[in-house]
């Protein structure tokens, strides 16, 4: 089992819960107001009042779902690299 952690602009929310339906991935939680900065480009979202609406997703899938998962979502951001989407993979050691 993998974790997968998505950060995105609001305006993806409705095709990331689509793409995560489309690929049976049930169970998540969702961050609707996340705050922060990117690595490598983009401003600092750190305001309340910005435009940008910071959000994130965070789910547990089994591991053959992860690339095909990070291949629909590298697609969205490409897509629309404006917005802003990462993706973050971690090992889930135990579950209960």
């Amino acid at each position: 089992m993998k974790s997968v952690l998505i950060t995105f602009d609001q305006a993806h929310y409705v095709r990331i819960i689509e793409l995560l339906d489309k690929l049976s991935c049930r169970g998540f939680s969702y961050f609707e107001q996340m705050r922060g900065r990117g690595s490598k480009t983009g401003e600092p979202h750190y305001a309340v009042i910005m435009a940008f609406h910071g959000s994130a997703i965070i789910t547990v899938v089994e591991d053959s779902k992860v690339e095909p998962l990070l291949e629909k979502l590298h697609q969205m951001d490409e897509a629309t690299p404006q917005l802003g989407l990462r993706a973050f993979v971690w090992n889930i050691e135990q579950a209960i």
